[in-house]
C-alpha cells in the first residue's frame, strides 16, 4: 500500500519542487536588489507584502529571501539572496526544519482526511509561537504567509497584532494574489512589492528547468500551456495536466454553444468541477471562461452595446459567484449551471 501524504500542501504537483524547494528565481529581476539593499544597509522592513498573480515565483522568492538570512544571521556573506549549493540551510529550508524558519500555510496535517478551507486563528497563533522567544542564534525569525487570501477574519486580525507590534529581528514574508483585498490595516503595516507576470520565454525556461522526476512535455503542448499561461508557471503546470487540459478543452467546447447548450454534458462538467480535487480545475475552467468572453467581445464588437453589455454582466456574475464559492466553501455546481444558464439568454 502507498505511503499516505500528510502533508499535502495547495498548488502540489506530482514530479514538481515546491517553491521552498527550488534555489533559484526566474525573473523578477528588480525584486532581488530590494531585499539585498535592505540586508546591505542592515535595514530590512519587517514586513513585506509581496503580491501578484498565483504561480509566478512570489514563494520562490519568499523562500529565497529566508535562507539568506537564516544561513547568515549575524550579517555578512556573499551579495544578494544566493547562497553556496552545498550550505545545511538549504535542506533545512525544504524540510521546514529550521528552528526559526514557520511556513504559515492551508496543508493536510496528519490524521486529517482534507486540506482546510482557510488558515485559522489556531494556525496563526501556533505559527506566531516562534515569535514569542528569542531565537537561538540571536539571529532572524521569519513567517512565510502563502497566501493572506486564505486568512479567516479572526487570523488576518491575529496576525495584524503582531505586525503592530513586531518583536526585534522578526520577518514577516505575506504573499498575496489580490493585495488590494486584504485588511488595509495589514497593508499599512507591510512594505509592499509588487511581482509582474513572467514573458513566455521565462514561463517555458522554468518549466525546462525543472528537474526528474518531472516530466518534460512535448514542444506542442509547452507551448500551448505557455501561451495560455498569462505569465504563470503555476498556470502553465496546470494546464499541462492532461486531465485539466480535458476540462479546459470541454469547457471552451460548451461555451462555443452558445445559445443551445449541450445540458447533459453541461451536467457532467459541473459535478468534475465541483470534486474533492477540483479546486483548481475550477480556477482553470474559470480562465477559459474570461478568455472566451474577452474573444467574444472583440468577435462581436459591431453589435449593438446592450448586447454586449449582456455578456460582460454574464461574466460579471459568474466571477463574483466563483469568488463566494471559494470564499465560503460553496457547492460549485450552482456556479456553473448559472453561467451556462445566463450564457443562453445573453444570446
Amino acid at each position: 500500500m502507498a505511503a499516505e501524504v500528510v502533508d499535502e500542501e495547495i498548488g502540489d504537483r506530482p514530479g514538481v519542487p515546491r517553491p521552498r524547494q527550488t534555489p533559484g528565481l526566474v525573473g523578477h529581476g528588480a525584486a532581488e536588489p530590494a531585499f539585498a539593499e535592505g540586508l546591505a544597509r542592515g535595514r530590512l522592513h519587517h514586513a513585506w507584502l509581496i503580491g501578484g498573480p498565483a504561480g509566478i515565483g512570489k514563494a520562490t522568492l519568499a523562500y529565497r529571501v529566508a535562507r539568506r538570512l537564516l544561513a547568515y544571521p549575524a550579517g555578512g556573506g556573499p551579495a544578494g539572496l544566493a547562497i553556496p549549493a552545498d550550505h545545511p540551510v538549504h535542506g533545512q529550508v525544504a524540510g521546514l526544519a529550521h528552528p526559526n524558519l514557520v511556513a504559515l500555510r492551508r496543508h493536510r496535517q496528519p490524521g486529517a482526511k482534507t486540506l482546510p478551507t482557510k488558515i485559522s486563528v489556531d494556525m496563526v497563533r501556533k505559527a506566531l509561537d516562534l515569535f514569542a522567544s528569542t531565537a537561538a542564534d540571536s539571529g532572524w525569525r521569519i513567517c512565510v504567509l502563502d497566501s493572506a487570501e486564505d486568512l479567516n477574519a479572526n487570523a488576518a486580525n491575529a496576525l495584524l497584532k503582531v505586525l503592530e507590534e513586531p518583536p526585534p529581528r522578526a520577518l514577516f514574508l505575506i504573499l498575496a494574489h489580490q493585495p488590494g483585498r486584504l485588511l488595509p490595516t495589514i497593508r499599512s503595516r507591510c512594505r509592499a512589492m509588487l511581482l509582474r507576470p513572467l514573458s513566455d520565454g521565462e514561463v517555458g525556461a522554468a518549466i525546462r528547468a525543472l528537474p526528474e522526476p518531472f516530466v518534460q512535455p512535448e514542444d506542442g503542448a509547452l507551448a500551448r500551456a505557455v501561451a495560455l499561461s498569462e505569465g504563470s508557471v503555476g498556470r502553465a503546470l496546470g494546464l499541462l495536466d492532461p486531465v485539466t487540459a480535458g476540462l479546459v478543452a470541454e469547457v471552451e467546447t460548451l461555451l462555443s454553444r452558445g445559445a443551445t447548450p449541450d445540458w447533459g454534458r453541461v451536467l457532467k462538467l459541473a459535478e468534475t468541477l465541483n470534486g474533492r480535487d477540483g479546486e483548481e480545475r475550477f480556477a482553470a475552467a474559470g480562465d477559459a471562461v474570461l478568455r472566451f468572453v474577452s474573444a467574444e467581445l472583440d468577435r462581436r464588437r459591431g453589435e449593438p452595446v446592450h448586447r454586449l453589455a449582456a455578456l460582460v454582466e454574464v461574466c460579471d456574475a459568474f466571477a463574483r459567484n466563483a469568488r463566494e464559492a471559494a470564499t465560503y466553501n460553496l457547492d460549485r455546481r450552482p456556479v456553473i449551471l448559472s453561467l451556462f444558464t445566463d450564457l443562453s439568454r445573453a444570446g
